[in-house]
């Protein structure tokens, strides 16, 4: 396609910059009047936002005033504890710490004894040490 060659009339240096001139003036006059406009508007719409969050504020805090009322206290329920009775015994213990045979509390000697002789007797030591046990009530 072959170009069109058009010719254009220049128009002169002096009313080009005349009129960018008024084009600018007339431009900066309508932003500045859109500017103070915009700004009452946003300065009305904050000063009513405030006064409507005032209002709301205060309406919950008579609400709130009003939602409380002295509240029934309840009884309160003591759990009931349940006693457990424990007894002691001794008993000889071997090193994987299994109970190899258990006495009554008032014989600590033969259990002494009998921790000795287990000692002797295999490789691993055994000891003697308290156990509590529950006793079941009737």
């Amino acid at each position: 396609m072959a170009r069109k060659a058009t010719t254009s009339k220049k128009k002169s240096t002096k009313s080009d910059s005349a009129s960018k001139v008024k084009k600018k003036k007339a431009s900066s006059a309508k932003s500045s009047s859109t500017k103070k406009a915009s700004a009452k508007k946003t300065a009305t719409k904050k000063a009513a936002v405030k006064k409507s969050t005032a209002k709301k504020k205060e309406a919950k805090k008579e609400a709130k005033k009003a939602e409380k009322k002295p509240k029934a206290k309840r009884a309160s329920r003591k759990k009931v504890v349940a006693e457990v009775r424990l007894k002691a015994y001794w008993g000889v213990f071997n090193q994987s710490l299994k109970r190899v045979a258990l006495y009554e509390y008032n014989q600590r000697r033969q259990a002494d004894k009998r921790a000795v002789e287990l000692t002797e007797k295999s490789s691993s030591p055994h000891f003697v040490q308290l156990v509590k046990e529950v006793i079941e009530a009737d």
